[in-house]
C-alpha cells in the first residue's frame, strides 16, 4: 500500500492513493506527496521501534507504580533500596526513550 505525506503539516496516509483532505490539518488532496519506497520502508520501520519504545514506557510507568508501593511498604532498607534505585532507573530509561522519540520526530522517522 503506498504512503502519502501531508506537505503541509506532514501527515503520513496509508492507501492507493491521496485523501481528499488531509485527515489533521484539511489541507487538499494536491498537497500530498507519494513518498518512494525506501521513504515508505522507513515509515514502516519507524512506526515498529516507535511502537516499542511506547510500549516500554508504558511498562516502566507501571514499575514505578509497584515501586511507589514498595517504598511505601518500607519492609526494610534492602528492599525500599530495590525500589528507589528501580524507580531512578524507570524514570532516567523513559527520558532517553522520550529524546530518542524527538530526535526520531526531527529525522522524519515517524510514521
Amino acid at each position: 500500500m503506498a504512503k502519502w505525506q501531508c506537505e503541509v503539516c506532514g501527515y503520513i496516509f496509508d492507501g492507493n492513493e491521496a485523501p481528499d483532505n488531509c485527515p489533521k490539518c484539511g489541507a487538499p488532496k494536491e498537497k500530498f506527496q507519494k513518498l518512494d519506497d525506501d521513504a515508505a520502508a522507513l515509515v514502516e520501520r519507524s512506526r515498529f521501534s516507535n511502537n516499542l519504545h511506547m510500549e516500554l514506557l508504558t511498562l516502566l510507568e507501571r514499575a514505578k507504580e509497584i515501586s511507589a508501593k514498595g517504598i511505601e511498604d518500607a519492609l526494610d532498607p534492602a528492599c525500599v533500596k530495590i525500589f528507589e534505585a528501580m524507580t531512578t532507573f524507570a524514570v532516567d530509561i523513559q527520558q532517553r526513550i522520550k529524546a530518542e522519540l524527538k530526535t526520531h520526530m526531527t529525522k522524519n522517522k515517524w510514521g
